[in-house]
């Protein structure tokens, strides 16, 4: 079935066509490694600070010296946002008001988060080497199998089954501390 004309996007340009192409890759390469950046650099909302990125080499692609350089550009964008939205949130909380019956997590719930950590990554190293490794480049890292077939020089189906038996071996560790 057609799509409908006003949900088609009006590209008719072929310089148009051939940066909403570029665009296409480019999400598709550097997304979810785009996503991590912005996590592990401490954003609160890290879609939306990639979304708006990819939004900004959009509207200055065409200023693009080199379109090779748009990841460089893409990974700078993310940088300066996610420390443009840290730096904005500071602030903010600076100038909020603070009720005064603030929830304090107590000392007894803290050090039993702490001890739950440490009885996981104590679990994480008892686990054999190829176990580990394929978990912490799954949910670590958040790579794709074939990824991490890659990685770790095995098949998709070996990472499959390291994974699998690692988190069993890890679900079993936890649930024998409780």
């Amino acid at each position: 079935m057609p799509r409908p004309a006003a949900l088609t996007p009006a590209v008719s340009d072929p310089a148009d066509l051939e940066r909403e192409a570029a665009l296409a890759r480019l999400f598709e390469l550097h997304y979810a490694s785009m996503l991590r950046l912005a996590v592990l650099l401490g954003a609160d909302d890290p879609e939306n600070v990639v979304a708006e990125a990819y939004y900004q080499i959009y509207r200055k692609w065409r200023r693009l010296r080199e379109t090779e350089a748009a990841e460089a550009y893409l990974r700078s964008t993310v940088c300066n946002l996610t420390r443009m939205r840290i730096r904005h949130l500071q602030v903010a909380r600076r100038h909020e008001e603070k009720p005064r019956d603030e929830l304090v997590a107590s000392a007894e719930s803290t050090a039993l988060l702490h001890d739950d950590q440490r009885v996981l990554i104590d679990a994480l190293q008892q686990l054999p080497a190829r176990q580990r490794e394929a978990l912490v480049l799954r949910h670590w890292l958040g790579l794709k199998e074939s990824e991490i077939a890659a990685a770790m020089g095995i098949s998709c189906g070996s990472v499959k089954t390291h994974t699998a038996r690692g988190l069993a071996a890890l679900t079993q560790a936890m649930e024998a501390r409780r």
